[in-house]
């Protein structure tokens, strides 16, 4: 899948966009719209906001943390099986010591990365301190011209980028929440 940027600092406009989306079979999951103007973005029921937590860096930063942790609970373990203290004692304390030490990268980088603003928006930031709205659509690449096509009828929306997808299993997922959410209500 690729990911499609693009800004404009008109919410209706946005909005009839993925509206047209929409009818040409792109589901709302595919489409997101990160503003710093939350309120208003509410106020337009067809937008689908980009989620609190994928705002920040907390995916990205636990997953460097786990690697860490894993790194640092190898050497441990391996500094344990040199030392030959495995021998005097068990391994069970040490084996403990190192999901312990995963579980507290993991957490610790965590917990720095939800402090952080989302690495793969970076590039957005002054835009949206300027009051502009990014828009990003997830398709697979065989639809990119019809996207083009009909974002070309939307003159005050302008093309800034593409990026990495999130993976096509996470739409789906998605997809099937915001069913499921309708059936229940």
């Amino acid at each position: 899948m690729n990911r499609h940027f693009y800004i404009s600092n008109n919410l209706s406009d946005l909005e009839s966009l993925e509206v047209e989306l929409e009818t040409i079979g792109i589901s709302a999951a595919h489409s997101h719209v990160l503003s710093l103007d939350d309120a208003q973005v509410a106020k337009h029921p067809n937008l689908n906001e980009v989620e609190a937590v994928l705002r920040t860096d907390v995916v990205h930063s636990t997953k460097i943390g786990a690697v860490v942790g894993v790194i640092a609970a190898t050497l441990i373990l391996y500094i344990v099986a040199l030392a030959g203290w495995a021998q005097q004692a068990t391994w069970v304390p040490f084996i403990f010591l190192s999901i312990v030490i995963v579980g507290f990268f993991t957490w610790e980088f965590g917990f720095i990365g939800i402090q952080r603003n989302n690495n793969r928006f970076a590039r957005f930031e002054k835009a949206l301190k300027n009051g502009k709205h990014v828009f990003f659509v997830d398709i697979e690449p065989e639809s990119d011209q019809i996207l083009t096509d009909v974002v070309k009828k939307h003159t005050k929306i302008k093309p800034v980028g593409d990026g990495p997808s999130v993976p096509q299993w996470y739409i789906q997922m998605q997809d099937g929440f915001r069913s499921f959410t309708k059936i229940m209500h």
